[in-house]
């Protein structure tokens, strides 16, 4: 026969299990923003029974209402170190069908993704096992490393610019080349330890 105190334990653990699982049940919408730092993610729970609505960043709680009587609407909440605005719109489809879309900055995720695609130039790589997301954004000419904003300093050469910082003690370049096509623009392109690193598609 089982001691009270195994019986105890094993109640914890159902216990948990339990609400971890409830917990889960109101998980509607999950979504991947890739930022200057970095790819976030954004969790949805909206309970149709007592309009419950939690919003979780990264897995840390945002925003929590318990009760809300009106199942729809919106919840406005911020992501990342720039704290970019973020909201989730919540509309009734028919009868207690729901849909959940998410806008970044007032755009819908897709079209924000394919305007940051026009803004940014983004590369991963790996360098001594360390895995780095490098992220430009063009329109400042920031440089965004696993997070963080870094140094950098920029000079004028030949053929356009070039901007220097490092990662680790790697020393790093993001020339930029006039493409000479009025469509294509500019070319950014990274050079890690006089290697050519080839741009990551988010």
């Amino acid at each position: 026969m089982a001691s009270r105190e195994e019986i105890t334990v094993c109640e914890d653990e159902v216990r948990s299990r339990y609400s971890y699982l409830e917990k889960m049940t109101d998980l509607v919408a999950v979504w991947e923003v890739a930022l200057s730092d970095g790819v976030h993610k954004i969790e949805f729970e909206h309970g149709t029974t007592s309009g419950k609505r939690v919003v979780y960043v990264d897995g840390k709680e945002e925003i929590r209402k318990e009760w809300m009587f009106k199942l729809v609407g919106k919840e406005t909440f911020n992501v990342g170190a720039a704290k970019t605005k973020a909201t989730i719109n919540i509309d009734a489809v028919s009868g207690f069908a729901y849909e959940y879309t998410l806008e970044i900055n007032g755009k819908s995720l897709k079209k924000y993704m394919e305007n940051r695609s026009k803004t940014t130039n983004t590369w991963v790589l790996s360098l001594g096992g360390m895995d780095y997301r490098v992220v430009l954004e063009k329109d400042t000419m920031d440089v965004w490393c696993n997070g963080q904003k870094l140094e950098t300093a920029g000079e004028f050469v030949e053929d356009g610019t070039e901007t220097h910082f490092s990662v680790g003690d790697h020393s790093c370049c993001i020339k930029a080349v006039s493409s000479g096509k009025r469509k294509e623009g500019i070319i950014h392109t990274l050079i890690v330890d006089d290697r050519e690193i080839p741009e990551a598609v988010e």
